[in-house]
C-alpha cells in the first residue's frame, strides 16, 4: 500500500500581487506542497507562523516597513526559506540564515522546481536525523518535564501497578505509565517483554535459564505466556 505523499505547509510573504499569484500557481502544481497563507508584510507573516506549523516560507526581501532579512533574524524558530527577489546582490547577506535557495524575479517554473528540490532534500535529511536521534534515546513525560533516557543505559523496566521503574546503569527512574505504553516505543531488536511486569534489554542479560533471566545481578522471572515469543 502506498503511503500518502508528504505534505509540506508553506506561506508566501510577498507584497506584489502578480509575483504572489505566480508562486501560488507553481505551488499548486506540486501535490506535496500545501499553501496555508499569503501575506504582504512581516507582521501578518509573523502571525501566520505563530498559528500554523510552517515548513517553508517564500520570502520577498523588499517588504513594506520591515525588510525580509531583518524579519528573518527576529524569528525564534524560522522555517526553511526560499528568498524571492529582483536583486541578486542580496544572496551573500543571507548565508547565515536558514535559506534553502534564492529565486530571481521573474521566476521561471523550472528554476522554482529546482528550489523545491533543494528544500525537500533538506527536509528529508532533517527527518532522517530525527529518526537517528529517536533510535538512541526516548523522551518520557514526567509532569511538565520531558526526561531523556538513553536506550543503551537501560537494563530492565519493571511494572508496579500504574507505575514503571526504568533501571539504568546509575539510576532508577519512576514514571506513571503502563508498561505496555513504553513497550510500543522500544526497538524489539534491543528489548523484549519476558513477563507482564518486566521488559529487559537483551544485550544486558548476564545469565538465562528456561524460567529466569539475570540482569544487573537481579533474577527476573520469565512469564509462561511470554516464553514462546522470547528471542534472547
Amino acid at each position: 500500500m502506498n503511503s500518502a505523499p508528504k505534505k509540506y505547509n508553506c506561506i508566501i510573504v510577498e507584497d506584489e500581487p502578480i509575483a504572489a499569484e505566480i508562486l501560488e500557481t507553481f505551488i499548486s502544481r506540486d501535490p506535496e506542497l500545501n499553501l496555508i497563507g499569503k501575506c504582504a508584510d512581516a507582521v501578518y507573516a509573523n502571525s501566520l507562523l505563530n498559528i500554523h506549523e510552517v515548513d517553508l516560507m517564500f520570502l520577498d526581501l523588499h517588504l513594506p516597513v520591515v525588510k525580509g532579512f531583518d524579519f528573518l533574524r527576529k524569528l525564534k524558530n524560522p522555517p526553511l526559506v526560499i528568498v524571492t527577489t529582483a536583486y541578486h546582490q542580496y544572496a551573500v547577506e543571507g548565508y547565515e540564515l536558514d535559506i534553502a535557495d534564492y529565486l530571481l524575479k521573474p521566476i521561471p517554473y523550472d528554476r522554482f522546481v529546482t528550489a523545491i528540490g533543494k528544500f525537500k532534500y533538506l527536509m528529508e535529511a532533517e527527518d532522517a536525523l530525527l529518526e537517528m536521534a529517536e533510535r538512541d534515546h526516548i523522551f518520557i513525560s514526567s509532569g511538565k518535564k520531558q526526561v531523556k533516557i538513553i536506550l543503551q543505559d537501560i537494563f530492565y523496566i519493571e511494572s508496579l501497578r500504574e507505575y514503571i521503574n526504568i533501571h539504568t546503569k546509575t539510576d532508577t527512574f519512576t514514571f506513571k505509565m503502563p508498561i505496555s505504553k513504553i513497550e510500543e516505543s522500544l526497538n524489539p531488536k534491543m528489548f523484549t517483554r519476558i513477563h507482564k511486569s518486566y521488559i529487559i534489554s537483551k544485550p544486558k542479560v548476564e545469565e538465562k535459564s528456561a524460567s529466569i533471566v539475570q540482569i544487573k545481578g537481579k533474577k527476573l522471572p520469565i512469564g509462561r505466556t511470554y516464553k514462546p515469543f522470547i528471542d534472547l
